[in-house]
């Protein structure tokens, strides 16, 4: 399903240079929930905004549904993170002037569906997360737990191939962040997509059935 193949990553500034990535190699099958750990610097965010076709690597090839997306252009590269992919992130990025109904259907604007059927996928998303008598509500008229579980209905409401999930429990208490984890497990196992989890905290990452852990750019045992 997602494959790294000796992924490196530079970034230059100047005549100076940084290598973020050093020769990353792993392998996540169709469904499976993983967890990437590492510290600050150890290289995971790099890992994230290259399997989210936000960056492409420097060298190496990176596999998505069998074919290499690597140095794709930045538009083909628009249209599969469009189709396959779902982003949550630790600051929920929902839109304020919206409604919660109107920020889980955005990203269906782009593929030419009707309002109503648009509207209707959003409901239905926001029926799954526990959060569809709120589907009027503004951003600014919910806790940070129900921001999440937007943003999770979000990034779940194209059916995605692939959930990318950078630090979610990160602006949350730690009642509310098990809350949005055992949500996460439970879509995982439920809609059947591959859950990518981004995070620095172990106890997090322990309850992934799969760790992939990151220092210095390197995976590491």
């Amino acid at each position: 399903m997602i494959e790294f193949k000796n992924i490196t990553k530079v970034y230059q500034f100047g005549s100076n240079s940084y290598k973020a990535l050093k020769g990353v190699s792993f392998l996540i099958e169709k469904g499976e929930l993983v967890g990437i750990i590492g510290a600050s610097g150890s290289g995971k965010t790099t890992t994230m905004n290259i399997l989210g076709l936000l960056d492409h690597p420097t060298s190496g090839e990176y596999l998505l549904r069998n074919k290499n997306v690597a140095y794709l252009s930045p538009n083909q590269r628009a249209d599969l993170r469009n189709r396959h992919i779902g982003f949550i992130f630790q600051l929920f990025f929902l839109l304020p002037r919206l409604n919660a109904l109107q920020n889980v259907g955005l990203p269906l604007t782009y593929r030419n569906l009707s309002g109503k059927r648009i509207n209707k996928r959003a409901l239905t998303m926001l029926e799954r997360v526990g959060m569809a008598k709120f589907h009027h509500h503004k951003p600014s008229e919910l806790s940070g737990g129900q921001q999440q579980r937007v943003a999770i209905a979000r990034a779940l409401v194209g059916k995605p191939d692939i959930i990318l999930a950078d630090e979610p429990t990160g602006a949350l208490d730690s009642k509310t962040s098990q809350e949005v984890l055992d949500l996460l497990i439970q879509l995982n196992r439920e809609e059947g997509c591959t859950v990518v989890l981004i995070t620095h905290d172990e106890q997090i990452a322990a309850q992934c059935p799969r760790v992939i852990k990151m220092n210095d750019g390197l995976i590491v045992p």
